[in-house]
């Protein structure tokens, strides 16, 4: 597959995982029943699923692999701290506040992925 067309996999399917997480946060945050229908469980697995096959297929590629290159092991990190704090968002924190907090920081996390993903710099703000 071209390199172009996996990168735009790569992307859009990052944007679509964005939107369907702020949503179900919102859902949760407005404690919505839509959160638990199955469609909402399914599709944004199968599409994280893509977005991580489309990453690891980009590193083989490129010859760009976490733990040598700084930045790939930044976006790494983060996103085992974004699936962390997500599954504290829409699962498993206690309280309402809890949740609610996690989400938040998920975001931000997201948005700090985004950011190295651009620069290709671990501290994309400095």
């Amino acid at each position: 597959m071209d390199f172009t067309v996996l990168k735009m996999i790569h992307v859009t399917t990052a944007v679509v995982s964005y939107a369907l997480f702020f949503v179900r946060g919102i859902w949760m945050i407005n404690g919505s029943p839509r959160l638990g229908e199955r469609w909402a469980r399914i599709v944004p697995h199968a599409n994280d699923t893509l977005l991580l096959a489309a990453a690891i297929w980009m590193t083989i590629l490129t010859h760009q692999y976490p733990g040598t290159h700084a930045w790939l092991t930044a976006k790494l990190t983060a996103l085992l701290f974004y699936i962390g704090l997500g599954t504290v968002a829409l699962k498993r924190g206690k309280t309402r506040r809890t949740r609610i907090t996690a989400w938040l920081g998920s975001q931000a996390v997201f948005f700090y992925i985004v950011a190295v993903a651009l620069t290709r710099n671990p501290l994309p703000w400095y």
